[in-house]
Order: structure tokens, then sequence, then C-alpha cells
């Protein structure tokens, strides 16, 4: 299913000929230098996709898109959503084939419009490495607002349509 398109990419559900692909960068040190338990071995990729390959874009479960090139359908990267109460967790990983393009920057930004239409009351969340520079400042350019660190979540958490007051009182 697709569930977007953008100018350029195409967001849609993962497929087994995405398998090669999410195992070369899941596995390539660039990419995932500030990733943690992603399944990186060929047969849990292969599981993985199995259990995602029909995922909804609902607030009901998680949801995994792969995000690919739409002239040629080649995955180039992830997004993965989790609902939880009146928020969404996006993180992403993407190959770094195709790094510095602005390709995280149109799917990410296509994905969290249209979430946003559907499910207005939800506050958008993302969680990174205090050293991933890349990934800070492109949430910044998505509009997100860095809400501090979490020593529990050895992260450092960013925020887009939340209220400072009652997100500090949730955490």
């Amino acid at each position: 299913m697709i569930f977007l398109e953008t100018p350029r990419l195409r967001l849609r559900n993962v497929t087994e000929k995405d398998a090669d692909i999410m195992h070369e960068y899941r596995n390539n040190k660039i990419c995932n230098r500030y990733q943690r338990g992603q399944t990186k071995e060929r047969t849990g990729i292969i599981a993985l996709i199995k259990r995602r390959k029909d995922d909804e874009m609902t607030l009901s479960a998680p949801f995994m898109i792969a995000v690919a090139l739409k002239d040629s359908d080649e995955m180039i990267g992830e997004i993965a959503a989790i609902p939880k109460d009146d928020s969404i967790s996006l993180g992403y990983t993407f190959s770094c084939k195709h790094h510095r393009r602005g390709y995280a920057f149109e799917s990410l930004n296509a994905l969290i419009e249209t979430l946003h239409k559907r499910y207005p009351e939800c506050v958008f969340i993302s969680y990174t490495d205090t050293e991933n520079k890349p990934s800070m400042e492109l949430l910044k350019k998505l509009g997100y607002k860095d809400m501090g660190y979490s020593s529990q979540l050895s992260s450092r958490i960013f925020s887009k349509y939340a209220k400072e007051e009652k997100y500090r009182k949730s955490q």
C-alpha cells in the first residue's frame, strides 16, 4: 500500500524486495551509528518485513513505512511510527548512499503533515543521541523544539506541537 507520495518519493509498506537494502544499511557503520535495538540480521529483517508488510497508518498500533524513490521504487530508508496516548513517536533510518539529498526532510515533512491533519490532537516526539548533530538539525528544520536531555532515555528529546509544560509534567 502506498501511504503517500511526494515529488521524488513514495512512502509505502515494506515488502520482501526491501530486505537486502535494509540489511545493507542497517549493517553500515555510518547508517547505524546512532541506532539502538534495530534488527540487523537478515533472518530478523525478513521476519520484521513479514510482520510489518500490512501495517496501516493509524493510531491503533505502531507502523513501519518504507521510503522509496518514486521513479524506481528502490527503498532508501524507513520510518517507524509509534502512537501512544496523544503522541506519535517517529524514528528513522536512511541509507548513507542517499544522505544529504533532502530525502529525510521531504519524507518526514510529508508524513508529519498528513498525520497532523488526521490527528491534530497528537504531539510528535523524536529521540536522538546527543552526538547525532545531523538528526538534531533535521528535527529543528522540521519545526521540532528541543525539549532537553533525558538521562532515563539517554537521549535528547524533540517535540512538535507540544506544550512544553504539559510535556515536561508527563516525563
